[in-house]
This record gives C-alpha cells, structure tokens and sequence, in this order.
C-alpha cells in the first residue's frame, strides 16, 4: 500500500536523495558560510523535444535572505546545467496566487503555461487506480 500520509520525514528525504536509487538531487547556496537556500531538483522527459530537461521541485530561501540573489543564482546554477547537459528545458510550478515569486521569474524570462492543467492522483484515488 502507498502512503498517503502527511509531510515528509527526514528519512524519506535521505532516501529519495542519498538511497540506493536516488530519485533527486539538490543544489546548496549559503551567505557568509551559512545555509541560506536550495533548489531541489530532478530530470524529467520530453517525448516533444526528445531530451530530457529538468524539473524544479522546490526552489527555498531563508526569508531574511530573501531579495539578495540567492534564489536567482541558483536558477542560474540549474540554467548553466541545462546548457552544459544539452537539455532544452527547466520548468517549474508556481502557485498562482504568488505575485512576487511570478515577477521575479518572468524578469528571468520564465513563461507561464497557461494552457496545461495539473492533474494528481494520490492516496486512496492512486490505489484505486492501481487496481
């Protein structure tokens, strides 16, 4: 049966980074030697364009750090690795109600998609599913 518990644990994060399959990774920043921020991150696939690409999980930065260029380095960081790897694309969600956030990435030359739609299945619905 899959869980369909509440947030992750810090066992489930050590699996899905360091385990014997590791299902993500994760880029570090820091602000005068300290933590500061990470982007957690994944390949994805595009059947369209025929590559793969990356896929932003989550993108976090201390909100006292916030607005120093920590969150734009580290777009750049995964941008650099898209162009260094070949990959066409680095795609992200965002919460449509976070104005600043969509501000600052269309200022990077983000571009919404508006016309997807993001379907889950999860918890019982996944189970049923999968029968």
């Amino acid at each position: 049966m899959i869980s369909s518990r509440g947030p992750a644990s810090a066992a489930d994060l050590r699996e899905g980074l360091f385990g014997a399959q590791p299902r993500c990774h994760c880029d570090l920043a820091f602000w005068n030697g300290e933590p500061a921020g990470f982007a957690l991150w994944f390949y994805n696939f595009s059947t369209f364009a025929g590559k793969a690409g990356i896929y932003l999980e989550d993108l976090f930065v201390e909100p006292d750090l916030r607005g120093r260029g920590i969150g734009k380095a580290l777009l750049k960081t995964l941008a650099r690795r898209c162009v260094d790897e070949g990959l066409p694309r680095l795609q992200w969600w965002v919460l449509d109600w976070n104005e600043p956030s969509i501000a600052v990435y269309t200022s990077l030359g983000a571009k919404p998609m508006d016309e997807w739609t993001v379907f889950r299945v999860a918890g019982p619905e996944l189970e049923a599913l999968a029968s």
